[in-house]
């Protein structure tokens, strides 16, 4: 049977086991979208992990979704990152970035500019602002001549991010933001290329991996999907016939990895696994959901055939997750309140399990 703890080859990377520190949104980037020091220490920390995934990164300004995100097009972010990726490699670790355009989960009072999408429709509820949360305002529906430029700026940000030593990246296909907005059947109401049918809706999805591909290659390439989750209010029609067409136009593609959340009927997911080719990591439990990934959750999934499995909220005051896991040691509770405040406090303040003596 496979176990957690075995190694795994993961394109030109051997995984020491197979515990993904899934992405997770922290804020603690300085002004200008710059990575700090203390970003160096927290994932550096957790460099144990088989493979380390960053919080969501921005291709562009206008992609950027919440205020103290970090960002990788300017010369002076990608250097920013390089004191980040030599710190998880001088303790062992591998890290890809997550490459996140957020679309229309944006404001203007984070950017400056209008958010964009694939159709003038906001989604519903409030986003994060600098002056705190506001309604989600009307994006700029884009048009068909300038889709192309969005699809290729996770490329460009792919191209900066094994610049700065990243051994890979993943593109940020889930959670509502704009790859899940091309997919979805209420935030994409387009009727060109880009819209209408599943091949249409795929579409912006296929390119912005194609050329990511292309340019940093397909082995240090992968890409997350919540088939089925309607966050931010981006839900999706024919989830099965979705997400395998969308699974069918990148086999070829030879990608590092797809990443599923476990939004949708295990039945579908398994439907997904056995269409996929390639390495599958699965996130086991609904994102932001009351329980958290444990142990049998990950073996549970094991089982069912996935690859790797990725753990979230475990790793924020567990940065010995693996040797908890492996030890069947107790699992830290973290403290909700200091996820997005900013500071050291709630972030590099969580240690080791400490041994009775």
């Amino acid at each position: 049977m496979t176990s957690l703890f075995d190694h795994y080859r993961l394109g030109a990377l051997t995984l020491p086991n197979r515990v993904v520190m899934a992405p997770m949104t922290r804020v603690r980037a300085a002004a200008g979208g710059l990575a700090t020091p203390s970003m160096a220490t927290y994932y550096a920390q957790r460099a144990t992990a088989g493979l380390i995934v960053t919080e969501g990164v921005q291709p562009s300004l206008v992609g950027q979704s919440n205020p103290g995100t970090p960002g990788l097009y300017t010369d002076e972010q990608t250097e920013s990152w390089r004191p980040v990726t030599g710190a998880v490699h001088a303790n062992g670790g591998r890290v890809f970035a997550q490459i996140m355009h957020g679309g229309r989960v944006s404001h203007p009072d984070t950017t400056g500019m209008r958010p964009v999408a694939p159709s003038a429709v906001p989604a519903p509820g409030e986003v994060f602002t600098p002056a705190g949360p506001k309604p989600a305002p009307v994006p700029r529906a884009l048009p068909t001549a300038e889709v192309p430029e969005h699809a290729r700026s996770y490329a460009e940000a792919a191209r900066r991010a094994v610049d700065a030593g990243f051994d890979g990246v993943e593109l940020h296909g889930a959670n509502g933001y704009l790859i899940a907005q091309f997919l979805s059947s209420t935030a994409n109401l387009r009727t060109d290329a880009y819209g209408g049918s599943v091949a249409n809706r795929i579409r912006f999805a296929v390119e912005a991996v194609s050329a990511t591909v292309e340019t940093v290659g397909g082995h240090r390439t992968g890409i997350r999907l919540s088939p089925g989750a309607g966050f931010w209010g981006a839900e999706d029609a024919e989830v099965p016939g979705l997400y395998g067409a969308l699974l069918a136009e990148l086999a070829p593609l030879d990608l590092a990895y797809v990443h599923l959340e476990a939004t949708a009927d295990e039945e579908v997911l398994v439907g997904l696994r056995k269409a996929w080719p390639g390495t599958l990591i699965v996130n086991p439990v609904f994102p932001m959901g009351p329980r958290q990934t444990d142990r049998v959750a990950a073996d549970h999934w094991l089982e069912r055939g996935a690859d790797l499995i990725s753990f979230g909220r475990a790793f924020i005051a567990n940065p010995d997750l693996v040797e908890r896991l492996r030890q069947g040691l107790p699992i830290a509770p973290h403290d909700e309140s200091t996820w997005y405040q900013g500071g050291d406090a709630g972030y590099l303040t969580y240690s080791a399990y400490q041994h009775a003596a």
